[in-house]
């Protein structure tokens, strides 16, 4: 299977090179050349199977023979086996037909360590064996980094540098990336928003001379591989729901609009989904573009669901060439427009496909502390912030439809966001045992103006430290 970019000016390339590069030369974002299906029978089958059963089922068609079936196999097994829960994603009821999928009993305790384990893997284990070495490079707007540390941390082909908003992420979000002993990780601290840092991220991709000589690779959503990994727990849900035998709806708590893709992924992979709901704070791009056709960037504001707080939504580039019946050259021209006055409109045409498919509420932050409490009085659960949007979303599209069972992604334990907790029910949730001590733990992390030039010669300072302090 061959990748090609949203933007058209690139080569196809393989699964590999796509993993590797993370973001296309010419600026865009890969994509596979087409979707396999999975018949009504193949994913009825899925029933009963373990996670990663099913996980091995729905890679193994976008790796198309460039990883050994066992190797792989043996990298799912890994990726999954520090998991606390044994389902890995369980679904908790929560409401009449509402159900919560748990996306967050990884290390990290947040759903983007289901990607990223397997993602640390994958591209370690490539540049094995070639015998390469690259420099990860990531922004985060709180959940991404401590993810990526956390499963880059010690591996001798990598050095690990990730950006995140000074200030703007919670205490233990920050401590999951600053307290990581090791010496290929550099957290940095950029004094900016998230928006400021997923720029920096592809401007160095844009440098072509930095890029080579670095050996960059992207471990942001950005990278397809990313997106691939969270096809997989959409279809081990909607199995355990009935699927595919009844229709699923999905709300997504998004910001970079990377998880939700992963559904519309599955869905043109054959899952019966009916609706995808997504749902943002007050930073409502997002909801804004499906209200009106106008895609306009204003201010960042900072709320207490902090990995939301985005307004350039980096995969909504992948929906938009879909939408636009991968017509690359229109592609290039709204991203043209949005570099040039921050936004574009979205032709009628592409906007009535988007809307088919997608919903989207904006939830602010009376609305979420309220929902928090509602949750925790009268289903008994502690929703986390992002989770608490995604449930007052859900509860505004079941008025709408409430046959459809709804499935809400919890991205987040509680724990990861006590004050916000405490605030709604005045419970304040304890981290789980294997984070003990994360607070009395020494923090490591580099303070960096919003300067591009600037972060450029930090990171070819450190680039390869850990490699030569190794030889010598």
């Amino acid at each position: 299977m061959k990748y090609i970019s949203t933007r058209g000016e690139a080569p196809p390339v393989s699964f590999t090179e796509t993993l590797i590069a993370g973001l296309a030369p010419d600026g865009g974002l890969y994509l596979p050349e087409s979707y396999p299906e999975f018949g009504h029978g193949a994913i009825a089958d899925f029933a009963g199977q373990s996670y990663a059963d099913v996980a091995q089922a729905i890679v193994a068609p976008f790796v198309a023979g460039e990883i050994e079936p066992p190797i792989l196999r043996g990298m799912i097994d890994a990726a999954y086996a520090s998991f606390r829960h044994p389902a890995v994603a369980p679904l908790v009821q929560i409401d009449a037909n509402l159900f919560a999928l748990e996306l967050f009993h990884g290390r990290t305790l947040a759903f983007k360590d289901i990607a990223m384990q397997l993602l640390a893997r994958l591209i370690d284990h490539v540049l094995q064996a070639r015998g390469q070495r690259a420099t990860i490079v990531g922004a985060t707007s709180g959940d991404t980094g401590a993810a990526a540390i956390e499963a880059f941390r010690g591996l001798a082909q990598v050095d690990v540098f990730i950006l995140y908003p000074h200030g703007r992420v919670s205490e233990v979000q920050r401590r999951q990336m600053t307290t990581v002993e090791g010496d290929n990780i550099h957290a940095i601290a950029l004094e900016g928003t998230f928006d400021d840092a997923q720029a920096c991220i592809k401007a160095l991709f844009n440098h072509a001379n930095l890029r080579e000589e670095l050996k960059l690779s992207g471990v942001n959503s950005i990278n397809w591989v990313r997106i691939l990994a969270q096809t997989v727990y959409y279809f081990t849900s909607a199995v355990a729901l009935g699927g595919p035998n009844r229709k699923i709806s999905y709300v997504v708590p998004t910001g970079n609009f990377g998880d939700i893709f992963a559904g519309w992924i599955a869905k043109r992979m054959g899952l019966p989904i009916e609706r995808l709901v997504i749902a943002t704070n007050s930073n409502d791009i997002l909801a804004r573009a499906l209200a009106s056709g106008a895609y306009g960037v204003t201010g960042v504001h900072a709320t207490q669901s902090p990995s939301m707080d985005i307004q350039v939504s980096s995969n909504f580039e992948r929906l938009l060439f879909e939408a636009h019946g991968r017509n690359a050259g229109a592609l290039r021209t709204l991203m043209a427009r949005l570099r040039q006055s921050g936004g574009f409109t979205i032709e009628p045409a592409p906007l009535k496909a988007i809307r088919a498919e997608f919903d989207a509420f904006s939830v602010n932050e009376t609305e979420t502390t309220q929902e928090i409490a509602r949750a925790w009085r009268e289903a008994g659960y502690l929703a986390d912030p992002h989770t608490a949007v995604g449930i007052n979303a859900a509860r505004r599209a079941q008025a709408q439809n409430g046959k459809t069972p709804l499935v809400v992604l919890g991205t987040a334990h509680p724990a990861k966001f006590p004050d916000a907790i405490a605030l709604a029910t005045g419970q304040r949730p304890p981290l789980p045992a294997h984070l003990a001590g994360l607070f009395d733990k020494k923090e490591h992390f580099t303070i960096l103006p919003n300067d591009q030039k600037e972060i450029e010669r930090f990171i070819r300072a450190r680039a390869g430290q850990a490699s030569r302090r190794a030889a010598s």
